[in-house]
């Protein structure tokens, strides 16, 4: 059974060179051409200074060329870090800061972004940039040591491997409250635990289309990219640009034939409340999966009504469990639209514990912290075994060091079916159309900006797009007195957008609790009334 994730290309490579491998619009790579593609890379990367346990970023939109990239730093016995392309350069910044990568691969337009990324500090200069495009590019502060075209001159034949099961194979940024992203180590056991549990469970093959929405920087995409080599299906990349055209994803879904199709909840919300969906639409699709956050049960009765043929799958999990930890295949279209979908069961490998405040065994029905075990479990954040420790907490009872549970700061329940059911959020994260956001990273970054006297971010449910919107009370400073439009406008020079508070409410003092803090129960009950 392959153990490393580069090996999955290989390995279909050798049994069906010619299938198609990865497609976006009219570019289509198949296993062949993707096997060879970063062999070549990696043996360039290797020729260029990486050894194993080097960290490569990549700036590319989601593309083929992203695809090879991933295998070729894989191929190098190095680590991948994806960056997203749509944060302002003062948070990547962040990013590469703490993982000092050995290189930055970019391709699409990033050119600008790149120039903000590489500036004169003597620090930047030792970051060399690769270009996975035709024609090396060039920028006022950064110059491409090479272009694609560059892989050409390289051994297309296999490699050898010095990293093992346990090295890291991609370190994904999350949001962090201190205003600094946490670096979640994944492992290639990791992986290839859940995508082994996965392709079988669901039965994945090479005749199998398979959806790419999320971002590459999502943990997501790991399922999605690894779970179609490891079948040897083909990868459909959805284009960036029909994220908000509810009516064009679904023509996608049809177009592309997909059989399988995995999003983020508010995704599917979306095409729900657009009507996006006809009664026994899109005539291949055998799944519909999603994992993230919650999915409105109206929503999915609209889904499951249109497509009665289709199996409906809820998977649970935070990134520093990998994926997904649980799952629930839903067996029949809910009748009522208050009827609460449970996250279901573990997967093969994992544990799922209900513990009260002395990590002792809440009894069924109560609520209780929820924590998870298993081979899903990462090693902890990068370079932070401060935080690692927090959350990271040997297994009760257990005498054996690598025996740990991971806290996942959400609360849940075991129903009178055995079943897990998530109740929601134990601290000031959130998830919001699938991304998990610390509220107080947002504050942070906006009391950095000197722009309010004082400020406070909340979060409310609603029943739109976002599922969760986030909100900011704030005190102007008299001598300025920024509107909204220009606290945002600020923000949004630090923040990606889907951490931008989409309410805003001025106040002449923030209202205080009797410990003199920041009332902000009484803050979201403001802003509770003012949505209705």
């Amino acid at each position: 059974m392959t153990s490393l994730l580069q090996q999955l290309v290989t390995k279909q490579a050798e049994q069906r060179a010619e299938q198609v491998a990865v497609v976006l619009h009219k570019e289509h790579l198949t296993y062949g051409q993707l096997e060879e593609a970063s062999n070549q890379l990696a043996r360039l990367l290797k020729d260029g200074g990486c050894q194993k346990g080097d960290r490569v970023c990549f700036l590319i939109p989601k593309s083929p060329a992203a695809i090879i990239s991933i295998l070729g730093i894989l191929k190098a016995d190095c680590t991948y870090v994806p960056l997203d392309t749509s944060s302002p350069a003062r948070r990547l910044e962040k990013i590469i800061d703490a993982c000092a990568p050995r290189w930055i691969l970019a391709g699409g337009p990033v050119a600008s972004l790149l120039d903000e990324l590489m500036p004169e500090e003597p620090r930047r200069t030792v970051i060399s940039v690769g270009w996975m495009e035709a024609g090396r590019a060039e920028g006022n502060n950064f110059k491409a040591r090479f272009s694609r075209g560059d892989l050409m001159s390289y051994a297309s034949n296999p490699l050898d491997y010095q990293n093992g099961v346990t090295d890291p194979a991609h370190i994904l940024f999350t949001s962090g409250s201190t205003g600094t992203p946490k670096g979640v180590v994944i492992t290639h056991s990791n992986v290839v635990s859940f995508i082994n549990w996965a392709v079988e469970y669901f039965g994945t093959n090479h005749s199998d289309r398979i959806s790419s929405h999320p971002p590459l920087h999502f943990d997501l995409s790991t399922f999605d990219i690894f779970g179609t080599l490891s079948s040897g299906a083909e990868l459909h990349q959805v284009p960036a640009e029909l994220n908000l055209l509810p009516h064009k994803l679904a023509e996608f879904i049809r177009g592309s034939e997909l059989t399988q199709w995995f999003s983020v909840p508010s995704v599917l919300n979306f095409m729900a409340k657009a009507d996006a969906v006809k009664f026994n639409d899109f005539p291949t699709l055998k799944r519909l999966l999603w994992c993230g956050e919650v999915f409105p049960t109206p929503a999915l009765i609209y889904w499951m009504k249109r497509l009665p043929e289709v199996t409906f799958t809820n998977l649970y999990g935070p990134t520093e469990a990998t994926i997904a930890s649980s799952y629930y295949t839903v067996p029949r279209c809910p009748e009522d639209e208050r009827a609460v979908i449970p996250i279901g069961t573990a997967c093969e490998g994992e544990e799922l514990l209900v513990l009260g405040e002395k990590l002792q065994p809440a009894p069924p029905g109560e609520s209780g912290d929820l924590y998870l075990r298993g081979v899903g479990l990462s090693p902890g954040y990068w370079q932070d075994p401060e935080k690692t420790s927090a959350v990271f907490l040997p297994r009760p009872g257990s005498s054996d060091p690598y025996d740990r549970i991971y806290k996942t700061g959400d609360l849940a329940k075991i129903g009178d079916d055995g079943l897990v059911y998530y109740l929601g959020r134990a601290d000031s994260q959130i998830k919001s159309r699938g991304y998990r956001i610390e509220l107080g990273e947002i504050e942070t970054a906006l009391s950095a900006l000197n722009l309010a006297e004082e400020c406070a971010i909340v979060a409310i449910n609603t029943g739109g797009f976002e599922g969760v919107a986030v909100c900011c009370a704030y005190v102007p400073l008299r001598e300025i007195a920024a509107p909204p439009a220009r606290l945002r406008s600020e923000l949004s020079k630090v923040l990606p957008n889907y951490m931008l508070p989409v309410r805003w409410m001025r106040f002449d003092r923030l209202p205080k609790n009797a410990n003199s803090k920041i009332d902000r129960r009484a803050l979201r009950e403001q802003f509770e009334q003012e949505a209705r």
